[in-house]
């Protein structure tokens, strides 16, 4: 039977499309996870890909036309099968709710909600009540696989209204609250706190008060395919196992997200003196960005409690090993661990890397830095400086500003740099948008901005996507050369190394010289040996004459 497709809704604020592009054109053979077309929502162009294996039988929305959310955009079926009565019958629902791209499933009296990322379902083997809705784990970025629940805001019971939060989900990227589209009751949980689960897996169910939704869970389909029993379920009820769960904020001595939490802690402010504004006085994570310390003078029990607070140690410390005693810890994964092994792997499998290495002298470039911070309000780094000429040299060395296809080469005339950083659970790689085109200064404040963002697990994937070059920098730890996997789609990313002072070479003349090593690690399915080492030229008379980056 043919399957409709609808406009998704690819981010939580997103009312309409574009498309892009289309990858497939009606006739061609659609495979589950195939990429059908790119997408321009509000935020960002993302790829959507088929949840069902056909043919492409209609295309209703093309390249360069914008439609609203729901409205047809293709139709996939058998070859040769009649599809005419679901194009005359344009955008109104089709009998079968498989063909609706939505990660919440109601019963057929209830309009279609949709959730931040689509997925196809079929009718379950157990009749659903009127008025209850699947809640399925969201896919919160472009790339996230699976989540995990960091904290529920909700309990079993609680009355849920639309725009609540329900739970704080950490994806490979971020820690987000993730908020319901529905009002009810939650009735079930279905992912409990710290634990993973696959996207489109049941997250919780909400409906009436006192509905009974046993099997509702465990029979819930996608796509055919009998979605995984509940990670958490103890006893044979759905509720049984569910009852006790309280959110973890319960129990702390101040009501907030972790999130708010963490950025409490990164600015060392006392959250005790914040005035939540969410649900139950609850502080999020904007009440804290918004605060302004006060200069009340805290209680004496709250000076007690500072006093002992900071007596705790802030690291566990593990008891001493008996010389020749086997001693292991396990550590469970974090989602963006889990994602750094994934990408990774297959980057290094897939992309046929090669290096190269170059010195840079860096006595110019550390007296123009000198000269430029002398002028107030402004200071940069020689990060900085080198991220400026690499935007320079991209422009002129476009083949390396590439993204490899299996049937064509993308040569991206627009610089987007990713800036590697390293955050407690592994690395995240914030873009500077447009970086050919901001100064020195303004590089510098933006990776300023990106770098406590991504510390502090307040990036947005907006913030995080589109790159066509990256820049990862070790030489504040005293690295003198490394090599890196590239970050793909990219073709190349560019170590650097620490400046060090040592002899050089000058004139047939030894003397103290600073230098820098840089190595280029390249996909030679798009670029040339030839192609890096005259980037690296060009790289190098930006940076040993920082004065013609003015040019």
């Amino acid at each position: 039977m043919a399957i409709k497709i609808t406009m998704p809704r690819l981010s939580d604020t997103m009312t309409d499309g574009t498309v892009a592009t289309w990858l497939k054109k009606v006739g061609d053979v659609v495979k589950e996870g195939d990429i059908l077309a790119e997408i321009e929502t509000d935020k960002a162009t993302m790829e959507f890909e088929s949840f069902n294996a056909g043919v492409l039988l209609h295309i209703g929305i093309q390249e360069g036309e914008s439609a609203p959310v729901d409205s047809l955009l293709a139709i996939i079926g058998k070859e040769g099968e009649d599809i005419s009565g679901m194009i005359s019958a344009g955008n109104t629902p089709v009998a079968e709710v498989k063909t609706k791209p939505l990660t919440e499933v109601k019963s057929e009296s209830q309009p279609t909600t949709h959730n931040h990322q689509p997925s196809t379902v079929t009718p379950s083997a157990v009749e659903m009540p009127k008025g209850v809705i699947v809640v399925t784990m969201p896919r919160l970025s472009d790339t996230m696989t699976e989540g995990t629940v960091t904290a529920w805001l909700k309990k079993v019971g609680d009355t849920v209204k639309e725009g609540d939060i329900l739970a704080e989900i950490e994806t490979d990227k971020a820690t987000m609250e993730f908020e319901s589209f529905n009002a009810g009751t939650l009735l079930f949980i279905g992912i409990q706190e710290g634990q993973s689960a696959p996207v489109d897996s049941v997250l919780a169910i909400i409906g009436p008060a006192g509905t009974d939704i046993t099997g509702i869970a465990e029979n819930y389909k996608k796509d055919g395919t009998p979605a995984p029993a509940p990670l958490t379920s103890t006893s044979d009820s759905p509720l049984a196992s569910t009852v006790n769960q309280q959110p973890s904020t319960d129990n702390s001595k101040i009501f907030a997200s972790p999130l708010a939490k963490q950025i409490a802690k990164d600015k060392g402010i006392n959250l005790s003196q914040i005035k939540g504004s969410g649900e139950n006085g609850r502080i999020t994570k904007n009440d804290v960005e918004n605060f302004t310390p006060s200069t009340v003078i805290p209680s004496a029990v709250e000076v007690q409690q500072q006093a002992t607070d900071n007596q705790q140690p802030t690291t566990t410390i593990r008891p001493s090993v008996q010389v020749g005693e086997i001693d292991t810890e396990v550590v469970k994964n974090s989602q963006m661990r889990k994602t750094i092994a994934i990408r990774l792997s297959e980057s290094i499998f897939t992309a046929p890397h090669f290096y190269l290495t170059i010195e840079i002298a860096m006595d110019e470039a550390m007296k123009s830095r000198v000269a430029i911070n002398n002028i107030p309000y402004t200071k940069v780094s020689f990060n900085d400086m080198v991220i400026k000429a690499c935007a320079m040299a991209l422009k002129r060395h476009p083949k390396v500003n590439t993204q490899w296809k299996e049937d064509a080469i993308i040569i991206n005339h627009h610089v987007n740099i990713g800036v590697a950083v390293a955050v407690e659970d592994g690395l995240v790689v914030p873009v500077l948008k447009f970086t050919d085109q901001m100064s020195l200064t303004q590089i510098g404040g933006n990776v300023k901005d990106l770098a406590g963002k991504a510390k502090s697990k307040k990036l947005q994937p907006s913030e995080m996507e589109g790159s066509t070059f990256t820049v990862s920098n070790l030489g504040m730890f005293g690295i003198q050369s490394f090599t890196s996997i590239i970050n793909q789609p990219n073709s190349a990313i560019l170590s650097v190394g620490a400046i060090e002072e040592k002899p050089v070479v000058r004139n047939s003349q030894i003397v103290i010289g600073n230098t820098m090593m840089l190595t280029l690690a390249c996909d030679h399915r798009t670029v040339d040996g030839a192609t890096g080492a005259q980037f690296l030229q060009t790289l190098r008379q930006f940076l040993e004459n920082p004065v013609t980056m003015l040019a």
